[in-house]
């Protein structure tokens, strides 16, 4: 991965539009970030992880947290675009966090939702991906191989949590490993495996529970049985492994005490049945008396009743008699309503057909009509010949106005083919022409061009030139003021020093102590020792002082150095721009730039002007050709049209005897199919009218004669006598009960038990009964107490029965549940087995901390002048504590070895950096090899002397090899002079901006 360009928007302390030439700043391969605290150096680093990540690292992204600039006018929205190639793409992305803009109408703001956009380089445009938030985070992290938190802790290398993982403990170790390296299916194997445990562990709980559950169904079944008390269950809990031989040896004590009660409820069940079966005989004997002399006092009743009906039924039987005489006539009745209805109907209809006819034909009868219909469709058939006539006659009208119309085309196209052909030379000659004029300006082109060029190089140089000589004479001016600031601080520092030597006595006084011997003099004694002078001048002015004159002389060096840089810029720029000035030169370009222009612009109608006068030379040719066919076609034209006007004539002559008064043949067919048609429909109606009064006569017929079969005297005595079906249904099924009723007393009348019951004394059922329900209650106890003695039985054997297959199902379970909790306890680092108490996770983190203690080996071994060198250590962690992510330091100089979080703080810097930069290794080969070709170092330059930090600079310049470059973010002020290529963020009232810098030159 490699950052091109950066540009921000409103975002963070960047009021204004920011652009960082990342390209620019690698040149050098280190480039350094810096300005005072606050200006914006860290959200340089922000903005680049938001364009990639859509948001910022760690804390800085915190609820409530706008990224937006405080500074930045309203209207502006905050934006962030980076550019840069990853996975061998040229990628643009662009991001707008979540903002609030004023509304474009009225007052108040509104809030715009975060965009994102992507976009690919191909090689000649920008072509846009998407426009998706995950879409994009998804192809970005798939690009790069990481996930935000490593890239933030890969290649926004943080000094600070690097020296807090070297003092940190294995815990605190272990959360930021993890982090980086994708370590969750380890973890996850761990909770797979407890929870695995756990599971077993229920199955076991849960098998032990439903072993007591059957056991205590057991109890239940075997009820309060004396024998049974000593129950030994209280005293075991679920996993006692005394608990299944107490349950089978109770259990088989409940069965056998379970039989011989069902023994003895079973003899006395015998006893109790032959009592209830005598009772039950005497009870049946008492009802079955009492149920015969209640059915001959109800017999006696019934016939009373039905002697009291015999009018009313004799008037049912007339009713009944006469509706069955009514049906037989009301067949013929029906069918006389029928056709009278019928005749009606083809009247009304006969009377609208003889309307629509003509006064001749109103009365005429059906034979008449039928001949006018035969004579009308003769008429009508002779019509064909004549329709197919009068088409030909269209169709030749047609064909005569189509030539009229192509002959009009055709004068048209001869005159104007004779113009443009009248025309044409002149028009040869004009393209002619132009064409030999575009090809002498393409001519002078191709010379001017060739002399174009090397005067707008000269004019470069010239302009080049003239600017440094602008910069020469600034750079004089700034070299003649430092000079002088050099040697003002020179003459303070050498003022100051002489000052003090002349009352260094003071000083040296200040050092005696009483008793003690002077280092001037030797004596013990000091009776007057020297006492300061007013204005005296101690070391800490002095080395102030000369500091300053440091400064100002490192000021003056850096100023000669950019004076050389000009003058010899100047001197190139001079000899390719030769005697010339740039005037003369401007001139002399812009001379030849309008005429190369002009000509160039003449000469681009060439191929144009070649191709209008081929062009017209191929018209010319096919023009003169269509005139002469178009010449012979007029003549066919004429004489087809004078046989079409021939036949058209005749055709004529021959429709106007046809048609008659119609205007048309098909309108005349139309008129004699409309009469067809009334005719015909005023025949049918006329022969239905007729059918229809033949058969209403004939329907009277048949009436008169069923009324008379069926012995009525009138027809109008027989429609009174009929009678609804229902009506004679409810008087024949009255007449039915009556007979019914009758026939059943007379059978119950000839029962000789009924009446022999009669004669004995009342019946006493009652008594009988409740003495068979008293049998039948003692009864249903004893077979109550042998069912419930069979059913405990039975209950027993099957509890029995169960708690033997669960205690056998048992087994299997607890041998799972040991084999899983080994494992989990083992992977969870509580097993004894798991000597140094390690997790699966922390095992293969220590792997992983391994590998990256030896890559941050080979870089702290330089910058520590071969002293240091990072080992892991996986030694047992004391107490409680885990094992395996131990990280320690072997100094070669005493041979010790000791832990990270003994180191000083320069130290803490070399052994950071470089596990900083082994890390960025590690993930980078874990993330597939993805070249990381930007890296970042955020401060902790500070703590390093002179030569400690020309070691690091010299390990961090030797990743140019790899074609890599690195940028420090730092506040130490000697990094300016030894690092060229740096950006500057400028704090302001208004905003902060970034200013690029190298050592000869400012932007």
């Amino acid at each position: 991965m490699r950052l091109h360009r950066l540009r921000i928007t409103a975002f963070g302390p960047f009021a204004e539009p920011q652009e960082i030439d990342f390209d620019a700043l690698s040149g050098a391969g280190i480039f350094l970030l810096h300005g005072p605290t606050g200006a914006g150096k860290t959200s340089v680093l922000d903005a680049v992880c938001y364009a990639l990540y859509g948001s910022v690292p760690g804390p800085r992204q915190a609820p409530g947290t706008s990224l937006r600039s405080d500074h930045a006018d309203a209207g502006t929205p905050t934006e962030v675009t980076l550019e840069l190639t990853a996975g061998g793409r040229r990628l643009e992305i662009t991001r707008r966090p979540e903002q609030d803009r004023p509304k474009k109408r009225g007052t108040g703001t509104t809030k715009d939702k975060a965009q994102s956009w992507l976009r690919e380089y191909d090689g000649e445009r920008w072509q846009a991906l998407s426009r998706s938030h995950q879409e994009i985070g998804e192809e970005t992290e798939q690009l790069l191989g990481m996930s935000r938190e490593q890239f933030c802790q890969v290649v926004l290398l943080p000094q600070g949590e690097f020296a807090k993982f070297l003092r940190a403990d294995e815990v605190a170790r272990g959360r930021l490993l993890g982090r980086l390296f994708d370590t969750r299916r380890f973890a996850a194997v761990e909770t797979l495996l407890a929870e695995r445990r756990r599971a077993a562990e229920a199955k076991v709980r849960a098998g032990d529970e439903k072993v007591l559950g059957t056991a205590q169904r057991l109890a239940q079944a075997a009820g309060d049985n004396a024998d049974l008390r000593a129950w030994p269950l209280p005293g075991h809990q679920p996993g006692d492994p005394g608990l299944a031989g107490a349950i089978r040896a109770w259990a088989a004590v409940a069965r056998c005490a379970a039989r011989e009660r069902l023994t003895v409820a079973e003899y006395a069940l015998a006893a109790v049945e032959g009592r209830h079966a005598a009772a039950r005989r005497a009870a049946e004997e008492a009802r079955e008396l009492d149920r015969l002399q209640r059915r001959h006092a109800e017999t006696a009743r019934r016939a009373a009743v039905l002697a009291e009906a015999e009018p009313e039924r004799d008037r049912v039987r007339a009713l009944l008699d006469r509706a069955r005489r009514g049906a037989l006539v009301a067949p013929a009745l029906e069918l006389r309503g029928a056709a009278s209805a019928a005749h009606l109907s083809a009247a009304h209809a006969e009377a609208a057909a003889r309307a629509e006819l003509p006064p001749a034909l109103a009365e005429a009868g059906t034979e008449q009509l039928s001949t006018v219909e035969q004579r009308l469709r003769e008429d009508l058939g002779a019509l064909g010949a004549a329709q197919r006539s009068e088409q030909r006659s269209a169709e030749i009208g047609r064909e005569r106005a189509t030539l009229e119309r192509e002959a009009r085309d055709a004068e048209e196209q001869l005159r104007e083919s004779a113009d443009w052909l009248a025309r044409w030379e002149a028009t040869r000659t004009a393209l002619a022409e132009r064409a030999d004029a575009a090809q002498q300006a393409a001519t002078l082109a191709e010379q001017l061009a060739g002399r174009l060029e090397p005067a707008r190089m000269h004019l470069t140089a010239s302009q080049r030139r003239d600017a440094l000589d602008g910069d020469a004479q600034r750079t004089e001016g700034e070299l003649l003021s430092v000079r002088e600031e050099s040697t003002a601080a020179r003459e303070r520092w050498l003022e100051l020093k002489e000052t003090r030597l002349r009352g260094i006595a003071a000083e040296l006084a200040e050092a005696l102590v009483a008793g003690e011997a002077c280092t001037v003099c030797g004596s013990a004694e000091h009776p007057a020792p020297a006492r300061p002078a007013p204005g005296h001048v101690d070391r800490a002015a002095e080395d102030t002082a000369h500091a300053r004159y440091e400064q100002a002389e490192e000021r003056r060096a850096a100023v000669e150095r950019k004076l050389a840089a000009v003058r010899e810029a100047r001197a190139e720029a001079a000899a390719a721009a030769g005697e010339a000035t740039t005037g003369e030169l401007l001139a002399l370009t812009s001379d030849l730039s309008s005429r190369h222009a002009a000509a160039h612009a003449a000469a681009a109608g060439l191929h144009a002007a070649r191709e209008r006068l081929a062009r017209a030379e191929r018209e010319h040719a096919v023009r003169s050709s269509d005139r002469l066919d178009a010449e012979r076609r007029s003549a066919a034209r004429a004489t087809l049209r004078d046989s079409l006007d021939q036949e058209q004539a005749k055709l004529e002559a021959e429709l106007a005897l046809v048609r008659g008064d119609a205007p048309t043949v098909a309108a005349r067919a139309r008129l004699l199919e409309e009469r067809v048609r009334m005719v015909t429909r005023a025949a049918a109606t006329l022969r239905r009218a007729e059918d229809t009064a033949a058969r209403l006569k004939e329907a009277d017929a048949q009436l008169a004669d069923a009324a008379f079969k069926a012995g009525f005297d009138t027809i109008e005595a027989a429609a009174d006598a009929v009678l609804p079906d229902y009506e004679r249904t409810a008087l024949q099924r009255r007449l039915d009960t009556w007979q019914a009723e009758e026939a059943m007393l007379a059978d119950r009348l000839g029962e000789t038990d009924t009446v022999a019951a009669a004669t004995l004394p009342p019946a006493a059922p009652d008594a009988a009964e409740a003495y068979e329900a008293r049998a039948a209650a003692k009864l249903r106890t004893a077979g109550s107490a042998v069912d419930a003695a069979r059913v405990r039985c039975t209950e027993l054997d099957r509890l029995s029965r169960q708690a033997e297959q669960e205690l056998r199902a048992l087994g299997p379970l607890r041998e799972a549940y040991d084999r899983v909790a080994r494992l989990a306890g083992l992977t969870a680092g509580t097993s004894a087995d798991n000597e140094r108490k390690m997790r699966l996770e922390a095992y293969v983190l220590a792997a992983r901390l391994e590998q990256v203690a030896a890559a941050a080996t080979v870089r702290l071994l330089r910058m520590s002048g071969g002293r240091y060198t990072l080992v892991h250590s996986d030694a047992k962690a004391s107490g409680r504590g885990r094992s395996g992510l131990g990280l320690h330091v072997v100094d070669a100089w005493t041979g010790s070895e000791r832990d990270t979080a003994t180191l000083s703080g320069g130290e803490t810097f070399f052994a950071s950096l470089a596990l900083a930069l082994g890390l960025a290794d590690v993930v980078t080969d874990e993330a597939g090899g993805m070249r990381l070709d930007t890296l970042f170092i955020d401060e902790g330059f500070g703590s390093l002397d002179d030569q400690a930090l020309d070691e690091v600079l010299d390990v961090l310049d030797s990743l140019r090899e790899r074609d890599r470059s690195v940028g420090i973010v730092s506040h130490v002020a000697d990094l300016r002079t030894r690092v060229q290529a740096q950006l500057e963020i400028v704090k302001q009232r208004g905003g902060s901006v970034v200013r690029h810098r190298t050592a000869a030159l400012t932007d």
